[in-house]
């Protein structure tokens, strides 16, 4: 009797990537939204206090008090399919997973709310992956969100019996192909038909890029705005500056016809020049057209859609201005794609 041997290929070693989002609320209701602004600010890398000032000013005197303003606010970015960073998100996990084909196996979580990194990274855990990429889907670090999400990852993931193979993306800013989608988008206005340009990004406390250095000097003394060194690397404001000069040289944007802000400011200790007042300044100058852009956001959400695309351009017409014109954030850009696929594709 023979006995015949055969020899089955081992199934294919699969990578998993998680692409991490900040989080939106289930609905552009009270109830929805105080759930999300609970979560959202008691994280400590958020609000950066002691816990139990954390817990009586979040809990007793902030979401109280912002619950019903933010609704009406999520109204108006709200869509008949739901909210756009879940779109866009979605769309993205989909089209990347086209893209880098079956070896891989592209997830969506949202750091606070839903769909949940709990809930999300058990699905992964199931699928016993080798290897697992986590995007934090923040092109600039900061510990309030890409510290924040990879934080959490990490504290999920030390649970697991087994744990693969990590690699975490922790910020993308000066990736060729990021930096060329937001080209290809600001490409779609006649730029020098504007008056002025502006780099609008998500504001930080003063406090918070302080602590990235281990001098002891402070982030406005290490020159943030004009270079980028090994001290400043992971400083938010230094990486927001110089994303901001590998735009403007490759739109062709003089130095003297942009201004880099601040946007989201919750008081005066917040990162300079803050863009409401730049908007409201250069409508008083006499000028008529505004050119936005907000590349700290890699989909169109409230601070991009609301904040910029309504409240700013409210502002500049109260001070004698026509129209501020948003450029689209990547949402579900080809060029994106392109460039999540090279940067999963640099780790494995």
């Amino acid at each position: 009797m023979s006995i015949c041997c055969f020899f089955m290929p081992l199934p294919m070693s699969k990578v998993g990537v998680l692409l991490v989002n900040l989080g939106t609320p289930d609905e552009p209701k009270v109830g929805a939204v105080r759930r999300y602004l609970f979560q959202f600010l008691n994280d400590p890398r958020v609000i950066d206090l002691p816990y139990l000032l954390r817990k009586i000013l979040v809990n007793l005197i902030i979401v109280p008090f912002r619950a019903f303003g933010s609704t009406k606010i999520y109204k108006q970015l709200w869509t008949d399919e739901g909210s756009p960073l879940i779109i866009y998100g979605e769309s993205v996990k989909e089209k990347l997973q086209n893209k880098l084909g079956q070896k891989y196996g592209v997830h969506l979580a949202m750091r606070y709310q839903n769909p949940s990194m709990k809930k999300v990274m058990e699905e992964m855990r199931l699928l016993n992956y080798e290897k697992i990429i986590i995007v934090p889907m923040f092109p600039h670090y900061a510990s309030a969100s890409s510290g924040s999400a990879m934080e959490e990852a990490m504290r999920i993931i030390s649970k697991w019996w087994v744990i693969p193979e990590l690699s975490i993306i922790s910020q993308f800013w000066d990736h060729p192909k990021f930096i060329d989608a937001f080209v290809e988008r600001g490409k779609q206005y006649d730029i020098e038909s504007y008056d002025h340009v502006l780099f609008s990004y998500h504001g930080l406390p003063e406090r918070h890029v302080n602590k990235v250095y281990d001098d002891g000097i402070p982030c406005k003394d290490h020159n943030c705005e004009t270079e980028l060194t090994e001290e400043n690397k992971y400083c938010y404001k230094a990486t927001c500056y110089a994303t901001t000069r590998l735009l403007a040289e490759k739109l062709n944007i003089p130095e003297e016809n942009y201004t880099v802000a601040f946007q989201s400011r919750l008081d005066k200790k917040w990162l300079e020049p803050f863009s409401d007042e730049i908007v409201e300044e250069r409508a008083k100058k006499g000028e008529k057209k505004l050119l936005a852009f907000s590349p700290a956001f890699v989909a169109d959400c409230l601070e991009t859609t609301v904040e910029i695309g309504i409240e700013y351009q409210e502002i500049f017409e109260e001070h004698g201005g026509e129209k501020v014109q948003l450029v689209e954030s990547l949402n579900d850009h080809p060029l994106w794609i392109d460039a999540l696929e090279d940067m999963v594709k640099q780790r494995t």
